[in-house]
């Protein structure tokens, strides 16, 4: 195996020879087996190891085993010792999950501060077929069946081609010892139950299934290539990055094949799954929604919308006290000055009559039933049809803005003053407003 993984190295990873290496040791088979694939291929390393304080004395034996591997390889060692139960409450997730946010974030962190290139964890081919399986049992796409990625940004796996099998004869050659984790043999978890009892049978049928299901992958992961060409090319026509999230043309949609998987490609990193009622969307009435749970789709008229869902701040209101000349809200800022006489006109400022106003001014969103005198027209209007006569989408409507002085409203922010404050002769007071959202 020595000879292989030299040659893969040299071939797939050849900026490991001329870096240092973090690697994640748990004392298991397959990273002491991938210490020493390391160490014969004289790669500069440090190990890394977590104990996750679940296995009482067993995690510390753990710990123990790997600081001496450290010192039979010659190399730096560091550990970590971390609650994971704790965490794993704190955070809503399982144990499996809290000890995966751990290490990855303590590797990334070691990584920085010690100036090491790049991580290396033990993840081997039979890794990937288990992972397989799990993701087809929950349900998923084309990349959920694609794998465990062989490199990911800063995380390399280059034992991702050998198999379980190879590892162990490995080891029995070198007559390498190792750390068995009596969890492992547990069929409670999804992962060992596959490991255990599923994979097994589907050696019988085939013997050589592991390197079978690792050909069968490569095809999987060239159609995932092949998928993320072509949305690349359909992206640029597709989508708009607006100001208040992304915006999808439903009428490109429409006309190019296969719409219902190519939004599940654009969106499925939202976090939607109800993705026929995404898909129905395309002929809905205006204003019907999707949500997931932190962003929303919603059909516009000509365009589905995705945005954010919105946060507390959509419910707040502010004051603005008299002769404040700068102020800083988490909207955005608001600039006060008396100026001689009304300059350009832009949607960002207005120029009001300063006597007309009563403090403290008031911010908030607008609500059903405000009104207002729109500036440049005669008589009042209510902001809803002042907003469809703008053709505003929904999250513009949501994202409006109110400058009010007691009930009535002095601006709709950054789209139209009221006329009821305007300078109506040259001799008045002039104040300018502007404000940057």
């Amino acid at each position: 195996m020595e000879k292989p993984f030299k040659n893969l190295i040299k071939s797939d990873f050849p900026s490991l020879s001329t870096s240092r290496l973090l690697l994640a040791v748990s004392g298991g088979l397959d990273s002491v087996v991938l210490t020493h694939l390391c160490h014969e291929a004289k790669l500069d390393f440090a190990i890394a190891h977590c104990n996750f304080n679940l296995r009482g004395n067993e995690s510390d034996a753990d710990e123990k085993f790997v600081k001496k591997l450290a010192v039979d390889m010659d190399c730096q060692v560091f550990t970590q010792n971390f609650d994971t139960k704790s965490y794993a409450g704190d955070k809503g997730l399982s144990i499996q999950m809290a000890a995966r946010e751990l290490r990855y974030k303590w590797f990334e962190e070691l990584r920085l501060q010690h100036n090491y290139g790049f991580v290396l964890t033990a993840h081997h081919a039979n890794d990937d077929v288990e992972t397989f399986f799990i993701n087809l049992v929950r349900g998923t796409g084309l990349e959920g069946l694609s794998g465990i990625q062989v490199e990911n940004k800063k995380v390399i796996r280059p034992l991702l081609k050998f198999s379980r099998k190879e590892i162990e004869a490995y080891a029995r050659e070198k007559k390498i010892t190792w750390r068995e984790d009596s969890s492992n043999a547990s069929t409670k978890y999804l992962r060992n139950k596959i490991r255990h009892e599923i994979v097994p049978q589907f050696e019988e049928l085939n013997p050589g299934f592991v390197q079978t299901f690792l050909q069968t992958q490569e095809h999987l992961k060239q159609s995932q290539d092949l998928v993320e060409d072509y949305l690349s090319l359909i992206y640029p026509e597709a989508v708009q990055k607006g100001k208040l999230g992304y915006e999808l043309d439903i009428a490109f949609l429409r006309k190019i094949p296969n719409t219902k998987p190519v939004l599940y490609q654009l969106l499925k990193s939202f976090g939607f799954t109800e993705w026929d009622d995404v898909y129905n969307l395309l002929d809905a009435q205006p204003g019907k929604m999707v949500f997931s749970s932190g962003h929303r789709l919603i059909k516009d008229r000509e365009k589905l919308i995705l945005t954010e869902l919105p946060s507390e701040i959509e419910n707040q209101q502010f004051e603005i006290e008299e002769n404040e000349e700068f102020v800083m809200l988490p909207i955005g800022t608001f600039t006060f000055s008396v100026v001689n006489e009304i300059e350009e006109r832009a949607e960002n400022c207005i120029y009001v009559d300063p006597d007309l106003l009563d403090y403290p001014l008031i911010v908030r969103k607008w609500q059903k039933g405000d009104y207002f005198y729109p500036f440049g027209m005669k008589g009042r209007k209510k902001l809803s049809d002042f907003f469809k006569d703008k053709k505003l989408s929904l999250p513009e409507k949501e994202n409006s803005w109110l400058l009010c002085s007691g009930e009535k409203i002095v601006w709709v922010i950054n789209q139209r003053a009221d006329n009821r404050f305007a300078i109506n002769s040259p001799d008045q007071k002039i104040l300018k407003i502007t404000c940057n959202l």
